[in-house]
This record gives C-alpha cells, structure tokens and sequence, in this order.
C-alpha cells in the first residue's frame, strides 16, 4: 500500500452484523505491516461499548454521538481531523447500525470536499447473517444498506482479501446512490428503542465480572425482543464483553472470564430493542437493582432515533 493520505473507510450494516470485528481484524492486519490506525465510532446515543473496546485493543478512537455520520456530517469531519494527530494510514469509520443512505449523504460528500485530505474508500457493507429479517422495519433498513454497497463483506469471508481490494483503488467509491422514501426510512428507525448506560456497580462482596453480569444477562434476554445488546465491564481485574444480536443465543464473550473477584466494576450497557422505550428502561432498571451491588448510575439515556435529516445528499 503507498501511502500519500490518509485512507478513510465507511463501513456500514445492519446491528449487530460484525462491523466492530472487521475494522479490528483488519486494524491487527494493517498493524502488522507497520501501518498505523484508527477508528471512528458513530452512535444515535452516547457512552458507546465499541469505542471502550476498539481503544483495548490499541486503536485510536473518535467517536460521533447523537445521529448517524449523515446528520452529524461536520462531526465526523472533526472526528477525522483530530485523529489525523495520530498520522493514520488509515481511519475506519463505523456507521451506525440502522443507517443507510450513506453514499449520497456521507461518501459522496467525503469525495467532493475533502479528497485533498483523505482517501476515500469503497463502502463496505456487512452482511448480516440473518440476510432478511421478519420485521418489515428492520428489512426494510437491511435491504437498503445492501443496496448501495460498493463492496460487501460476509462472515467467513477473507478479511485480507477484503482489505487487499480496499486498497487497491480498483472499486469505485460511492457508486450507488438510493432511491429512498425519507419518511419510511424515519418510521423504520423508530421502530426501535435505544439503551445507553452507564453504571459504576461497588460489590456487596469482591466477586468476578462474569459471575455479575452473567445472571443479569440471563434475567434481562426472555424480556426484551433483542436486535443487538452490548455490555462491557472492567474492574481492576480486566475487561469482559458480551454480545448478543437476538434472542436465545449464546451470548458472545471476549476478555477475562477467569478474572479474579473485584469490589468494583464499571458497566457499559448498550441495547437496541423492538420495544418502547419506557418499557425498555423499566425493565433494564428493575434487573440492575437486583445485583448483589450498590449502584452508582452515572448516566442512563432511552429513546427512540429522531428522523434522519442529512447535511448535505449529493
């Protein structure tokens, strides 16, 4: 890869499709060829799991908060200079979940007024492995995000294969643009409910993040309709991260699951629910009292996305 700027990278799909452990397998990859890299988290809340967890892993990390990278335009323009600090070879920026329409609003932009500074790359979308969904709000928005992709990446798929076409400048960036009602589009992101909180737990008796979060895991998955649920915990032991994106997994759990018992730990919560938001919070709320802990609530946010409203769409 010659490097005259600095590559920059939207990835984009659905919730819960594997976007995070792509930009970081790919990151691990680059790293090992001496490249240096960094990382854009975007989320329509605040207090976000991934960017905790992508800068545990040695990545230097921004974050746009409060809308998708197409509302929040000069946010993720911001984010990208201030990480341009670091001289990347390449910034990966991760779209939020429920976001599409990100050629017009997103790329094309990057293309028309800040290709003297960055590289634009091809959008990837994830593909999801459910590859449909029977909520029509939720396809809806999945569908879309597959439509406009300039490349698309599937679990199993080579992530060397993937990045090596990244790089090549082979794939035209931004090819696709959609044909999209704006009001379904607003409708179908409503049709979600979004849990951001944070929450310092200080145990009754030292014990271990696993056998903390574990049980409320178990309480809280038969009572919400899950599309993606992320908790991350660290106390003075390690870190601990879980992940499920529906009901009746397994979750999936990355860190120290043998870590020593700890007095205090410190919980991230992030869930995107087919529910209502009150409901949602209610039941997150009634199921953290039940830890066997004194809670200190530091921030706690529950909401449905407002409508999208880009800043620019070329």
């Amino acid at each position: 890869m010659q490097i005259t700027k600095p590559l920059l990278a939207v990835v984009g799909g659905f919730l819960g499709a594997g976007k995070t452990t792509l930009i970081l397998t790919a990151a691990g990859l680059l790293q090992q060829r001496g490249l240096r890299v960094a990382a854009i988290l975007n989320d329509q809340g605040d207090d976000l799991v991934d960017t905790h967890y992508a800068g545990r892993h040695g990545i230097a990390c921004d974050q746009v908060t409060g809308g998708c990278f197409c509302c929040r335009f000069p946010d993720l323009v911001e984010a990208a200079g201030r990480l341009l600090e670091y001289r990347p070879d390449a910034i990966f920026a991760e779209a939020v979940g429920s976001c599409t329409d990100i050629v017009a609003t997103t790329l094309r932009p990057l293309i028309r007024d800040y290709g003297d500074r960055f590289e634009i790359a091809p959008l990837t979308v994830v593909m999801h492995p459910q590859r449909s969904f029977d909520n029509p709000d939720l396809d809806f928005l999945y569908q879309n995000q597959l439509a406009e992709a300039d490349l698309i990446f599937e679990r199993g798929d080579s992530v060397q294969a993937w990045m090596e076409r990244l790089l090549s400048g082979s794939v035209p960036a931004g090819a696709a643009t959609l044909d999209i009602d704006y009001a379904r589009y607003a409708e179908a992101e409503a049709a979600l409910a979004w849990l951001n909180l944070r929450v310092t737990a200080h145990a009754a008796l030292p014990i271990s993040a696993a056998m903390l979060v574990g049980p409320l895991l178990d309480r809280l998955e038969p009572q919400i309709r899950i599309v993606h649920l992320k908790l991350f915990t660290q106390s003075d032991a390690g870190y601990l991260k879980a992940a499920l994106t529906a009901n009746g997994q397994e979750p999936m759990v990355e860190g120290a699951l043998d870590a020593s018992p700890s007095g205090t730990h410190e919980i991230l919560l992030n869930v995107r629910a087919l529910a209502e938001p009150e409901s949602l919070r209610a039941i997150v709320e009634r199921e953290f009292a039940g830890l066997p802990a004194r809670l200190e609530w530091q921030h706690v946010q529950c909401f449905r996305p407002s409508a999208p409203s880009p800043y620019y769409r070329v």
